[in-house]
C-alpha cells in the first residue's frame, strides 16, 4: 500500500505547487512511509496521506483544533482533508524536526511546556476521545495475531501485564476525572521548529488529538525514565519544565507516581508488543531496548502503585 501511495502523493505535491512539467529545485523527498501514515516533502509544504480508516469528521476537527492553536500546534494549511486513492490527505508547513543525532539538544522543555498549555486549553466541543488508549489496544491486539502465526514464550509477560491494567487503559471504558485536550502520541519525533529552521517548537501530528487524561501525555517519558532508557537529567527537565507551565497532570510539588502510574505501564506493555511483534515477524532476537520494555513487563503485575518509581528498575 505504501510503495504505491508515495510515488502518487508526491506527485500530486508538486503538480499543486509547481504546474506544468518543469524541473524544480526544491527539496522533496518521503519522510515516512507506513500502513499508517505516508508523509512527503516538497519544499516548504508537506503533505500525509493518514491511515485508510481515518474518520473524516473527526479528522476535520482536529486540523480546525490545530488551526486555533498556532503558538502550539502546526497549524495545516487547510482544514479540510483531500483525498487520494481512498485515503485522506492533509498539507502543512515544513517544520526542522529534533536531531536524532544530538540527544543533548533533545527539547525536553519546550516539549512539557507545550504540553502543559495544550493541556490547560479549554477543551472544543464534540472533540473524539484522545487515541492513545485506543492506540495501545491496537497493538497489544496486533501482537496476539503475530504469537498465533509465531509462537512464542516472549508474549506473555507482555499480555499479563495488559490484562493487569484496569479497564480504561485498556480503552475499554472513559478515562476517571476531567477529561482534558491532549495530544494522545506525545515522544520527540512530534515536534517541529517552525519557521525552520530556528523558529519556534510546535507540537505535530493531531491524529490522536482529543479528550483524556492528561497523565497519558506524560506517560512515554515516564517509561522510558523508569525502564532506564531516559536519563534521570532529562526526565527531571521534562517534569520540572511541565510542573513550571502549570500542566494540571501533575501540579508543582505533586508525587508525580500516584498518577503516571497506570499511563506508564500502559505505554511500557504498548512499546513492548510492538517491539515483540516486530522481532517475531523478522524473526530476529530482541535487542538492547526492546529487551528492556519486554523484561519491564514482567516486572509489573502485582506491583503496588507506590512502588512505581521502582517497578520497572
Amino acid at each position: 500500500m505504501t510503495t504505491e501511495t508515495a510515488p502518487a502523493l508526491t506527485a500530486r505535491l508538486k503538480a499543486a505547487l509547481h504546474p506544468g512539467d518543469g524541473p524544480c529545485a526544491c527539496v522533496c523527498g518521503a519522510l515516512a512511509d507506513r500502513p499508517d501514515a505516508t508523509v512527503v516533502r516538497h519544499g516548504a509544504t508537506v503533505a500525509k496521506a493518514h491511515a485508510p480508516d481515518t474518520d473524516r469528521h473527526e479528522l476535520a476537527h482536529r486540523l480546525t483544533v490545530a488551526a486555533r492553536l498556532p503558538g502550539i500546534l502546526l497549524p495545516p494549511h487547510t482544514t479540510a482533508p483531500a483525498r487520494l486513492d481512498g485515503r485522506l490527505v492533509t498539507h502543512w508547513p515544513y517544520g526542522t524536526p529534533v536531531d536524532r543525532d544530538d540527544p543533548d539538544a533533545a527539547p525536553w522543555e519546550a516539549a512539557a511546556t507545550l504540553l502543559a498549555h495544550l493541556h490547560r486549553t479549554p477543551p472544543p466541543t464534540g472533540l473524539p476521545p484522545m487515541r492513545g488508549p485506543a492506540k495501545a489496544a491496537l497493538a497489544v491486539a496486533r501482537l496476539r495475531r503475530t504469537l498465533t502465526a509465531h509462537p512464542s514464550t516472549e508474549g506473555r509477560p507482555v499480555l499479563a501485564a495488559w490484562a493487569a491494567l484496569p479497564p480504561w487503559a485498556r480503552a475499554e471504558a472513559p478515562a476517571p476525572g476531567t477529561a482534558f485536550l491532549c495530544h494522545g502520541d506525545l515522544h520527540l519525533g512530534q515536534l517541529v521548529r517552525h519557521p525552520a529552521p530556528g523558529g519556534p517548537w510546535h507540537l505535530i501530528d493531531v491524529d490522536d488529538l482529543g479528550l483524556g487524561a492528561p497523565a497519558w501525555d506524560l506517560a512515554r517519558p515516564a517509561a522510558w525514565y523508569a525502564c532506564g532508557l531516559l536519563p534521570p537529567g532529562e526526565w527531571l527537565r521534562f517534569l520540572t519544565a511541565y510542573q513550571a507551565a502549570d500542566g494540571p497532570a501533575v501540579p508543582r510539588g505533586a508525587d508525580p507516581w500516584p498518577v503516571l502510574d497506570v499511563p506508564a505501564r500502559a505505554l511500557t506493555v504498548q512499546t513492548a508488543a510492538l517491539a515483540l511483534t516486530k522481532a517475531l515477524t523478522a524473526g530476529r532476537p530482541l535487542d538492547e531496548v526492546e529487551r528492556a520494555v519486554v523484561d519491564a513487563c514482567a516486572r509489573m503485575p502485582g506491583v503496588p502503585a507506590q512502588l512505581a518509581r521502582d517497578f520497572l528498575k
